[in-house]
């Protein structure tokens, strides 16, 4: 989070190395106004995102958006964005993103002429990005209303949100923004007179809580809420345990689609990716530790294995272990393994994984960094002591300089290495939103008694569904089933061709 990191920051000895970095780490407003120092914000709203495909530098004008009077070429003033004159560039954006989220775009087109979403009143949490954007302009063009605000401080495109908003999205989010206007954007963009939503899209649980808390006559009229992330789903089945939650709501992390795209696959390619930008780092022959061997872990260690990595692993379920022996890789303690390693990567959303008595034994240049869900995983916050010195080397990348001079190498300052340093494959996003789309199509066109007052998993017939619709970029040809294949199986011709049980 911006306030922590300036109050911590104070405490501990910062050195910088060439005036470029230093400029540009004194550039984050400072206004008392904006700063708070409570720690209510969850851990996925603060986790660094910052996307390498935006282009715009948030630190240009340091005066906040809040205090800006702006309005689009439709006479509109209901956004706040860092500057809408960037529209442009972000409708460039959002169009490159289209073009490897045919999925989306093909479903945008089957059911354009229904309008199945006529009616609904969305109030979005996201990253704000291209890909999203091509997300949030489906719903608009399936018939619904939207009102959009960032889940994360640092993940705003400020040109794509700008373009948003000069189409007549209300926007609210900027790059950069402190947990007060974090809050403020959200509140924003739920509390507007004349409209209520009846719909929730979040990405964290934020947007969640704060209509559940702050506005509870709004969230008893929700029709549904769809959540896509381990933390949001996590809050939702608390809800529920505790006879809180009074409308269904739809847990999109669990399905098959989005974990093993955005968590196998994207992993697999993005660890080597965010690696390589911040390190440069060659990876045959390197000793390397992987905490957690979840979809992440698994995605992580093909990579670096194939690169002639010698990777061993670190966990806690024996099933997961045993799974990691089966492919090859050795299953050991970290304290054991830890002043051999060269790079430790945690992936297990946990927290205090790697501890500060664990950094004190790490060899001199040991590459530290994260790659699961919060920033939890790695004790950053024992490295802000006086005897330590921070020297920021590059964007994201900082060396911990020990007394005796050994360096530790911390990227991202302990969050997601690869939506910190690098970018997400548009096609990986495309799958996730395809799939966020249906859930709120579903929930919000379901009849009445289908779903009851608890968190749903996606039908397996929309996994089916995403998954077909993203075959045609590949080429691939789907072999179909006799009427007698069927009846042996028993299943229907067209799906679903699994049961719920069903482990992939």
């Amino acid at each position: 989070m911006t306030t922590t990191r300036h109050h911590s920051m104070a405490m501990t000895k910062i050195q910088f190395a060439n005036t470029e970095d230093k400029q540009e780490f004194s550039k984050y407003p400072t206004k008392a106004g904006r700063r708070s120092l409570s720690r209510s914000i969850s851990q996925s709203s603060t986790d660094s995102y910052s996307s390498a495909a935006s282009y715009t530098d948030s630190s240009d004008d340091e005066t906040s958006p809040r205090d800006k009077a702006q309005v689009n070429t439709q006479g509109s003033s209901d956004f706040c964005v860092k500057n809408i004159k960037q529209a442009e560039f972000g409708r460039r954006e959002i169009e490159i993103a289209e073009q490897d989220m045919s999925a989306l775009i093909s479903l945008r087109k089957r059911a354009q002429g229904e309008k199945p979403l006529a009616g609904a009143k969305i109030v979005g949490c996201t990253h704000i990005t291209a890909q999203t954007a091509v997300l949030i302009e489906t719903l608009v063009a399936l018939g619904a209303q939207c009102r959009w605000t960032a889940c994360n401080i640092y993940s705003t495109q400020n040109e794509v949100a700008a373009a948003l908003a000069e189409t007549g999205v209300p926007v609210f989010a900027w790059k950069g923004e402190s947990e007060d206007d974090f809050w403020w954007c959200i509140d924003r963009c739920v509390n507007r007179e004349g409209w209520q939503a009846n719909m929730i899209l979040d990405d964290g649980g934020d947007l969640t809580h704060w209509v559940y808390k702050k506005y509870p006559s709004v969230f008893k009229k929700v029709r549904g809420i769809v959540e896509e992330s381990v933390t949001g789903v996590h809050r939702l089945y608390q809800l529920s345990k505790a006879g809180k939650l009074c409308v269904p709501a739809m847990n999109v992390n669990d399905s098959v689609t989005k974990q093993k795209f955005d968590n196998l696959y994207c992993c697999r390619e993005s660890i080597l990716d965010g690696l390589k930008r911040t390190t440069d780092i060659m990876f045959g022959g390197k000793q390397v530790v992987v905490c957690g061997y979840g979809e992440v872990g698994k995605g992580c260690c093909t990579a670096l294995k194939a690169l002639g990595a010698i990777v061993c692993i670190t966990e806690i379920d024996p099933i997961c272990a045993l799974q990691a022996c089966m492919d090859g890789f050795r299953v050991v303690k970290l304290s054991e393994v830890i002043r051999q390693m060269d790079v430790v990567i945690t992936c297990t959303g946990n927290k205090n994984v790697v501890t500060r008595e664990q950094l004190d034994r790490m060899k001199n240049g040991c590459i530290v960094c994260n790659m699961g869900h919060s920033n939890t995983e790695i004790d950053v916050a024992s490295l802000r002591s006086p005897e330590l010195t921070w020297e920021r080397v590059r964007s994201q990348v900082d060396h911990i300089i020990w007394p005796d001079g050994k360096r530790v190498v911390l990227l991202a300052e302990g969050r997601l290495l690869n939506l910190s340093c690098s970018t997400v494959p548009t096609f990986v996003l495309s799958i996730t939103a395809t799939t966020q789309a249906l859930a709120v199509i579903e929930l919000f066109n379901a009849p009445e008694g289908r779903y009851k007052q608890d968190v749903y998993l996606l039908p397996k017939k929309m996994d089916e569904y995403v998954a077909s619709l993203h075959l045609p970029n590949f080429d691939a040809h789907l072999t179909e089933l006799s009427d007698e294949q069927a009846k042996y199986m028993g299943l229907n011709k067209n799906g679903p061709f699994k049961p719920n049980y069903y482990r992939y």
